[in-house]
């Protein structure tokens, strides 16, 4: 049995790009932030925010393709997130065990972010029902 989607937050993708979020802010900004790198600490904690931003924001949108297209936004947001916890081992800021979980987190959040794409693709292709607003 499929759980009715009445809010943005019963959405799989939202819920495991949250997690994904919420272990950026709470592990890894701390520890940048502890460490005096704001830069980083600013942009990550950005590009993580941004995921579920626009998660949200293509949700309130009209058609199929408006969504898919911010969670397309949302899709680059998280690899970018990713990247910045690569950079900050690199970096030696973050340890190896931290950069395993968010890669985990990553993993948890992306298949089913890229399955809702797939389903809103599907879902615009089938409509065809295209409402043209003119002001």
């Amino acid at each position: 049995m499929e759980t009715e989607i009445k809010t943005f937050e019963d959405l799989e993708a939202y819920k495991a790009c949250r997690a994904f979020r919420m272990f950026i802010f709470k592990e890894v900004t701390s520890i940048l932030l502890t460490i005096k790198e704001y830069n980083l600490a600013d942009q990550i904690k950005r590009s993580s925010r941004s995921v579920t931003a626009n998660i949200v924001e293509g949700y309130g949108r009209f058609h199929y393709l408006d969504n898919a297209r911010f969670c397309t936004i949302a899709r680059g947001s998280l690899y970018e997130s990713l990247e910045h916890c690569i950079t900050a081992n690199d970096e030696q800021l973050l340890p190896p065990h931290h950069l395993e979980s968010a890669r985990s987190l990553f993993e948890q959040a992306i298949k089913p972010l890229n399955g809702f794409i797939n389903y809103l693709f599907k879902s615009a292709d089938k409509s065809k029902n295209y409402i043209l607003w003119f002001p």
